[in-house]
């Protein structure tokens, strides 16, 4: 009897070896967030596919590529909303956008777990594309951004210029004078087109920065050098999640495999405070494509000023006053910031008050 007792042990060791491959991943804590569904990222795969192939050809010129095909048509605006809550500040965007249509298009992706009551303003009404779950430290908010890109180029080819804002952002000016400002862009060096000619090319306003005292944490964020060889810690770079990019870099993003297979990957759990995918896949990839085509500032205010948890200052009523906007409007750059973020819902009443007498008065 004793001679098969091992026999037997060795029987169920191996019975209970698959048992053990299911349950102790269950057992243990992961070691990194959770990652973007194969589904999600199939679809997505098809969606950037189709809207590579729409701008084939005209993805390398200026804020009008594409329009070719419809050349009565002005350039467009596409402003493209990530929110995973209401559309508190949905009346105010609708003064800022009433009278405009033929100049704008407006894209919405929301979180289907966020139970939104849809904005009964127009220009929201039937602009929801379909959306992905999103979270915070991971790329799944990077997913969403080229989701709401991609929509936007295969939707319309007068969309010119391509605007990322949130459901906390406001805009601080007209929708005229933001129009100007983008059209009126000193622009990047241009480029020849096959004749000869050159064609004058628009920049993306996009924050760029190489000098985060945190930039080593948020580079091992996923495990250190594992972004070799496609990101070199010294082409690595962090900047606003919020930003306009012209025709032909939303192109470039959607077109974008090679730094997007690093980009995609969960980070360590143990890293999860220095993880901000968003913050970083658009500035170095852009940075690394066209450095001389983007201005290196966003036009989108935040307050960083007593931050809590990675989020900006929030501002509330108390706070909205004519001379907050005036202040909220400067910048160390050319341009006045254009946009800014980050209000409480309850902040409408105060800025609806404002918006013709301050906000839209430029």
């Amino acid at each position: 009897m004793l001679s098969k007792s091992p026999f037997i042990l060795s029987f169920l060791l191996l019975l209970t070896l698959p048992l053990l491959f299911v349950l102790v991943p269950r057992i243990l804590p992961p070691k990194t967030l959770p990652s973007i569904p194969d589904p999600d990222e199939i679809d997505d795969l098809a969606l950037f596919r189709r809207a590579t192939l729409a701008s084939a050809g005209g993805g390398s010129g200026g804020p009008d590529a594409g329009l070719r095909r419809r050349p009565a048509s002005p350039p467009k605006i596409a402003f493209l909303f990530l929110t995973n809550s209401d559309f508190s500040f949905a009346p105010l965007w609708e003064k800022f956008f009433e009278g405009h249509g033929r100049l704008m298009n407006v894209y919405v992706h929301a979180d289907p777990a966020a139970h939104l009551h849809l904005p009964a303003t127009p220009s929201f009404r039937g602009r929801f594309i379909p959306a992905k779950a999103t979270q915070r430290a991971s790329a799944t908010l990077i997913s969403a951004a080229r989701r709401l890109l991609a929509a936007a180029l295969l939707d319309d080819p007068a969309n010119a210029f391509f605007a990322v804002v949130s459901q906390h952002c406001i805009p601080l000016h007209s929708f005229r004078f933001v129009y100007h400002a983008l059209l009126a862009d000193a622009g990047a060096p241009p480029s020849s087109t096959s004749g000869g000619r050159l064609r004058r090319r628009h920049r993306s306003f996009i924050e760029i920065l190489s000098g985060d005292p945190m930039l080593r944490d948020r580079y091992n964020a996923r495990g250190e050098n594992v972004m070799l060889p496609e990101v070199p810690f010294e082409r690595f770079r962090v900047g606003s999640q919020f930003f306009i990019l012209a025709r032909r870099h939303a192109v470039l993003v959607v077109r974008d495999r090679r730094l997007w297979k690093k980009f995609r990957m969960p980070c360590l759990k143990s890293m999860e405070d220095s993880c901000y995918p968003e913050e970083h896949y658009f500035p170095t990839l852009l940075d690394m494509q066209d450095p001389d085509g983007c201005t290196h500032y966003t036009l989108t205010r935040v307050n960083w000023t007593g931050s809590v948890g990675g989020h900006p200052h929030t501002y509330h009523p108390p706070e909205i006053s004519g001379d907050l906007i005036r202040v909220l409007r400067k910048s160390n750059s050319t341009y006045s910031y254009l946009f800014a973020r980050k209000f409480s819902s309850d902040c409408l009443d105060p800025l609806l008050e404002i918006a013709d007498t301050v906000i839209f008065r430029d």
